[in-house]
């Protein structure tokens, strides 16, 4: 079982999209082969010279010049090995895909906030296995939210329901912050199932967790992982959504207007897209070139011990499981296979942008890719896995931890 692709809330009022959300997308790449990502790790061999020509050619053939784009990158053994954008940023400026272009990166930015707690537990300021009323005493009813752990909400096992009325408030939620989608949670009558017997991809959860993070730093919490997980790793340039921040220096995200999703361009991202402005579950903004600098502090125990790193990436299991389905999530990162083959990672997507990141366990790769347009997400997943393949660079094991 695999997460749902983004896990953003598909709120579309005025227009449909579908679910394939990217591609005809575009050219002008800028390519760097075999480039250091920064670690304070030990120095490891660099990965033999490869061939990245036909990389080059799907992302020409595939993405016109003048469309919404891509940026990509993927790194071995902490060196970059490609890294390129395509396309446009912004239809109105003109402006083009790089990799250092910011783009909403949706749903990964549910492993900042899962890493910012985290990093307060190392620190002994919290417990994953603290209560929610510990942190929510207005809980209608007090009996669900001493039952729910942080644990439960770092793997969407929570049992809460999802009340927002976003259907119905649309306008509201356009502009509704963290507050305001956790607090419809906390409303709640009854769990939908005993926490930790099931799974339930649940975006209010980490509007939840964000707003422990504040209440424990004592900060906004997109200044805590700016000052604690970004600035450490080199990622001078991401940001994180609050309120209408960002509103310049960005891509722009873009569908198709109409029914059946083959109308002309429109933005949709913040002012169009309801729940964008909740930044928890989906408000970081980042470049190709930054999430591989994220992966390599990760990779060198830059903010986390190496110990939690793994940790949060081992599958999360629970006593009182009862889904059919075994347990695939850690702290946030998703633990399967992908069209076969083993990986950690996450995806996202919200309003009109993809996010795709994954790590290949032992064989030190990283895949990312950063979408601003409608299209193709699986083709392009698939192109960059069968070129994986083609250089051997595929093959790990996954860990399971225990009983959590």
């Amino acid at each position: 079982m695999v997460e749902p692709r983004g896990g953003q809330d598909r709120i579309e009022p005025r227009r449909a999209h579908g679910l394939a959300l990217i591609a005809a997308l575009a050219v002008a790449p800028v390519v760097t082969a075999c480039q250091r990502a920064p670690t304070t790790g030990p120095e490891v061999p660099a990965p033999p010279p490869v061939d990245t020509s036909a990389l080059d050619a799907y992302f020409r053939a595939a993405f016109p010049a003048d469309q919404p784009g891509i940026a990509v990158a993927i790194s071995k053994r902490g060196r970059v090995v490609y890294m390129a954008g395509f396309g446009l940023a912004d239809l109105t400026t003109r402006a083009p895909i790089t990799p250092r272009t910011l783009f909403n990166l949706g749903s990964l930015s549910k492993t900042f906030v899962a890493n910012a707690i985290l990093i307060l537990e190392e620190r002994g300021q919290l417990s994953v296995d603290d209560p929610l009323t510990s942190y929510f005493p207005g809980f209608k009813h007090r009996a669900l939210s001493d039952q729910v752990r942080i644990r439960h909400l770092l793997t969407h096992t929570s049992g809460l329901p999802d009340l927002r009325p976003v259907e119905a408030q649309p306008d509201f939620f356009l502009t509704a912050r963290d507050a305001e989608n956790w607090y419809p949670i906390t409303q709640a009558d009854a769990l939908e199932f005993e926490p930790g017997s099931r799974f339930a991809y649940s975006n209010p959860a980490y509007n939840g967790l964000a707003l422990i993070v504040e209440q424990v730093s004592g900060r906004k919490w997109q200044d805590f992982v700016r000052d604690e997980i970004f600035l450490p790793s080199g990622m001078a340039t991401s940001t994180i959504t609050d309120g209408p921040h960002p509103d310049h220096g960005v891509a722009h995200g873009y569908v198709r207007d109409g029914a059946d999703g083959t109308g002309p361009l429109v933005e949709y991202d913040y002012g169009e897209y309801p729940t964008f402005a909740a930044a928890g579950n989906g408000g970081v903004w980042s470049s190709v070139e930054e999430l591989v600098r994220y992966e390599a502090a990760l990779q060198a125990g830059t903010f986390l011990a190496p110990a939690t790193v793994a940790a949060s990436r081992t599958v999360k299991t629970f006593a009182g499981w009862t889904s059919a389905d075994p347990p695939f999530i850690g702290w946030s990162w998703f633990i399967r296979e992908l069209e076969g083959t083993p990986i950690i990672g996450h995806t996202g997507g919200q309003g009109g942008f993809s996010t795709q990141y994954f790590v290949v366990p032992g064989a030190d790769v990283l895949v990312v890719f950063l979408m601003n347009g409608p299209g193709d997400f699986g083709a392009t997943t698939t192109e960059l896995l069968g070129w994986l393949a083609q250089h051997g660079w595929l093959d790990e094991p996954i860990a399971h931890d225990g009983h959590d």
